[in-house]
């Protein structure tokens, strides 16, 4: 699943139907009920539906978290992207492991995971890189992400002098920026219930690898 449409590898298959089963708890498969809840999410969420919390932890072992985009969702992982030389892009490479949780108030429900995370492929990050606004991809260029900037006019400045560089050709793709997927060992789906008597289901993956099958323990609130 890539986001704002549904790719023919989309997990649950070809043509299947997207619903969430009347009971979530009762899903055997957590990529199906995370592509369900994802098309529900897109159709009532006004804004970046696919805004995760992005939580990694360097070498020194503090944790860090911020919000980035979710692009790709498929039994792989959930993929997202960054600048590799960012604050997270070096937690990531120092240890290769992170948790994500996605929020929908509206929809009082959300979904956590966590697992081990390794880069896309270059080919990957090269079509994704190229969908992006041409904007969007002097900005990757021109931002030197995490570290001190001395004020707006100089990144402005910056910005103006790569538009006109790359005016009349394509926006390369920085060796710098690309991407990473998130391999989930555990997923848990939480509803919110009334007075706080919430519903929750934790899928947890036998192994590491993709085949692997899940088992499933529904949680007290």
């Amino acid at each position: 699943m890539t986001f704002d449409r549904l790719r023919e590898d989309d997990p649950a298959g070809p043509g299947a139907s997207h619903a969430a089963p009347s009971d979530f708890t009762l899903a055997s498969d957590p990529w199906i009920l995370f592509t369900a809840w994802m098309a529900e999410a897109e159709a009532a969420e006004p804004e970046d539906a696919n805004a995760m919390a992005l939580a990694t932890t360097g070498a020194d072992g503090l944790p860090d978290v911020r919000v980035v985009l979710l692009k790709g969702l498929d039994p792989r992982g959930l993929v997202f992207y960054t600048n590799l030389e960012s604050a997270k892009g070096g937690q990531l490479r120092e240890n290769p492991q992170a948790a994500i949780v996605l929020h929908w108030k509206s929809l009082r429900r959300q979904i956590r995971a966590r697992g081990p995370v390794s880069p896309v492929t270059p080919e990957e990050a090269d079509a994704y890189f190229e969908s992006r606004h041409r904007d969007s991809r002097i900005g990757a260029l021109a931002s030197r992400q995490s570290r001190p900037l001395t004020d707006r006019p100089t990144l402005m400045a910056e910005v103006a002098e790569l538009s006109a560089k790359y005016e009349n050709g394509p926006v390369p793709r920085p060796e710098h920026w690309a991407g990473f997927r998130l391999a989930p060992v555990q997923m848990e789906f939480w509803q919110n219930g009334a007075y706080r008597l919430h519903d929750r289901v934790r899928f947890t993956r036998a192994g590491r690898s993709e085949g692997e099958g899940w088992s499933r323990a529904r949680l007290y609130p």
